[in-house]
């Protein structure tokens, strides 16, 4: 690791918090950063732990974005390795955030009303009703219906949204940009271990990489309707890319040097955001993105403008 730190706003990172509420789990952390990439078995062992007791809170700690896990071949068959992602944890209560938050320009994108999209399949679309077009055919991404979208997944490729600039309407300056959205990889059927690079963009400016460590299915989403079978992509991971005067981050965690200047606000009368699978990424692992009435959040993309105060 590289010294690599998390901040967390206790105001809504709820699932990471959750993550560094039991003992047991701090345990595991601790045992990771201390030892490197270390199996479950030997987890178990370690800590003097049933094995499942450590899968669960190990399941516990991926799905907050603490740790990361990748399954290997061993000796006597696959062995699951967890590594910790993070060296420090800051909790931060900023005072005011109220007011700053009300101050705040908020826009909800529906997940269909993408203006620009070039997918490869297997993909698809579909509302909380039912599917939308076509499996695994990408024309179906023009399908009007596309409007009624709750989610959406594809290999490769991007969709593209078009936020109003509001920036030009109140010439205010901005302290920073924020995309909120749920995430997850994409595969036939599901498989936590299946991560995949997905690239965002604002202005056709990169703002970097997260790799999504897999497509969740192990339990039906809080909100995913009855009728969508439980072999099916559940949820995702909810992400929070922020680009301010210092560079961009995810979750808090810094990941590219690209900067507000970078991404041209005052130049553009719209806000164009890319959600991403390069076809010759490292991991080219899908995405599914989650919206109203899927998943575990009940929200399309929001984009969130923070102005300088």
């Amino acid at each position: 690791m590289n010294g690599k730190f998390m901040v967390i706003d206790p105001s809504k990172d709820f699932a990471k918090l959750k993550g560094l509420s039991s003992p047991t789990r701090l345990d595991i952390l601790r045992l990771l950063h201390e030892n490197g990439p270390t199996n479950i078995n030997v987890i178990a062992e370690r800590l003097t732990l049933p094995q499942s007791s450590v899968s669960s809170n190990v399941r516990i700690l991926e799905e907050a974005g603490l740790i990361e896990t990748e399954t290997r071949k061993g000796r006597k068959g696959n062995q699951k390795l967890c590594r910790a992602v993070y060296d420090e944890f800051v909790i931060i209560f900023n005072k005011g955030t109220e007011s700053q938050g009300n101050d705040a320009i908020e826009v909800s994108m529906p997940l269909g009303l993408y203006s620009n999209c070039e997918v490869t399949g297997p993909c698809g679309i579909c509302s909380t009703e039912g599917i939308i077009g076509l499996l695994d055919v990408p024309a179906t991404f023009l399908d009007p219906e596309r409007m009624k979208a709750s989610l959406l997944w594809f290999t490769s490729g991007f969709v593209e949204y078009q936020f109003p600039n509001n920036t030009r309407i109140t010439q205010s300056p901005v302290d920073a940009i924020e995309f909120v959205m749920e995430l997850s990889s994409e595969v036939p059927g599901t498989n936590a271990n299946w991560p995949s690079d997905i690239t965002v963009s604002v202005n056709g400016r990169e703002l970097g990489v997260w790799t999504s460590p897999g497509d969740f299915g192990d339990k039906r989403g809080t909100l995913t309707p009855g009728w969508w079978k439980l072999k099916g992509s559940q949820y995702g991971m909810l992400k929070s890319w922020t680009v301010n005067h210092s560079g961009t981050y995810v979750d808090g965690v810094r990941i590219s040097d690209v900067t507000l200047n970078e991404i041209g606000l005052s130049d553009h009368h719209s806000i164009r955001l890319r959600i991403e699978v390069k076809p010759d990424a490292r991991h080219p692992g899908g995405v599914n993105i989650f919206g109203r009435g899927f998943g575990n959040y009940d929200q399309d993309i929001v984009m969130r403008i923070r102005p300088r105060h």
